[in-house]
């Protein structure tokens, strides 16, 4: 091969590897948003650890519900940033694949498939159990209002 052919070939899989570029962004982000979200729930947990040493009655009751609720969400968000982690990680190997398959060229196109379709899956997978956890969270909320109702 010339020299004008192997680059314009490696230009083409640059090409290629922007989309999937692109997805490493927004899952990068989405996986910023699940750690926020993660550290947030463990501070919950701890201050209400904290605070039952010095609870009694109702309100040990109370708390050690919200824990249990706060533990489940904990785990759902685990479970949606290892997925989406993984995804991550296949996206990568899927980049990687691109240029090695163009520098070998040797064609790997089922496996660049399947490579995208299982990071695909892991991230829709991820994505729900995160969903899962936002009602978990939603369910939990309880607000007073004080006052009249209003229509």
């Amino acid at each position: 091969m010339n020299e004008a052919h192997i680059l314009s070939s490696i230009a083409d899989t640059i090409q290629l590897a922007v989309a999937p570029v692109f997805l490493l962004t927004g899952l990068g982000a989405l996986l910023s948003v699940l750690t926020g979200r993660l550290a947030r729930i463990v501070d919950r947990a701890r201050k209400l650890e904290k605070n039952r040493r010095e609870q009694r009655g109702a309100e040990l009751l109370a708390s050690r519900r919200e824990l249990l609720g706060l533990m489940e969400r904990i785990k759902l968000i685990n479970w949606a940033i290892s997925l989406c982690t993984v995804a991550e990680l296949l996206v990568c190997v899927l980049i990687a694949c691109l240029f090695l398959a163009d520098l070998l060229s040797y064609p790997i196109q089922t496996l660049l498939a399947i490579l995208f379709v299982g990071a695909m899956l892991s991230m829709t997978v991820g994505l729900m159990l995160f969903l899962r956890e936002i009602y978990i969270a939603i369910g939990t909320l309880r607000f007073e209002v004080d006052g009249p109702e209003t229509s």
